[in-house]
Parts: structure tokens; C-alpha cells; sequence
């Protein structure tokens, strides 16, 4: 099956930094709050999931979940959980380290389309 998200390995790399600190984590895609629609990491537990939420998959072992408006938006679109210099505006935990999360993008194939992973939606 096709992932709809990824990590690339510089942000695997921060991301086995923060589990050492803060331990399991989670990823939000942001719907536009704060840093626009920056991915936003927490501690596991720490950002409330809901009904408007949906998980689109995992990145390095962690859950990855986006808003139901951003994923209709973004459901035709394979998504690269990235890092790079700067400090974000958002609650993120990576911030601290002079660095924030990004998201890179492209257009799944009409092959992949065929054959994603499916994503998990959640009741209140």
C-alpha cells in the first residue's frame, strides 16, 4: 500500500531527539492556526484528537493526524515531513532547537491513488 506521508531522514533524526526528551509523540498537520499550516509535534497525548480529526498515518513510529478540512484538501497529495533553520510560530516542541518541522508535497500517481493506505477517522 501507498503511504500518504513520509519523513525524510534529517527530520527521522530530530525526531529520535525529541522521543529521548519528551518520549512518544504525535504530529498534527496544522489547519492554519499560528505557524499556517505547519506540521506541529507534541508529546503523546498532549494535542486532543477529535471527530474533526483524521490519522493519515505515522512518521517514525508516531501518529500523524490532520484536520478533516485539511485532509479533503490534501487527500490527492503525498506529504514529506521535513525539517529546516528557523523558529516557527507554533507550539510545536521542536522549536527550542532552532529548527522547525515542514511539509513537502506532491501529487500521488494515478498507481498510488489506486492503492493508499486507508486513514482512520474518530468519533467524539
Amino acid at each position: 500500500m501507498t503511504k500518504r506521508v513520509s519523513v525524510t531522514p534529517e527530520a527521522e533524526k530530530v525526531i529520535a531527539e525529541l522521543k529521548v526528551k519528551f518520549g512518544p509523540l504525535m504530529f498534527h498537520q496544522s489547519g492554519g492556526c499560528c505557524d499556517g499550516s505547519s506540521p506541529m509535534c507534541f508529546e503523546k497525548g498532549e494535542f486532543k484528537i477529535g471527530s474533526s480529526d483524521v490519522k493519515i498515518g505515522e512518521v517514525a513510529g508516531f501518529d500523524f493526524f490532520m484536520s478533516i478540512d485539511q485532509f479533503e484538501y490534501w487527500r490527492h497529495t503525498h506529504l514529506t515531513l521535513d525539517v529546516t533553520p528557523g523558529r516557527g510560530s507554533s507550539f510545536s516542541i521542536e522549536i527550542p532547537m532552532g529548527i522547525r518541522f515542514i511539509i513537502r508535497s506532491r501529487l500521488f500517481t494515478d498507481e498510488e491513488l489506486n492503492d493508499l493506505e486507508p486513514v482512520e477517522y474518530f468519533e467524539s
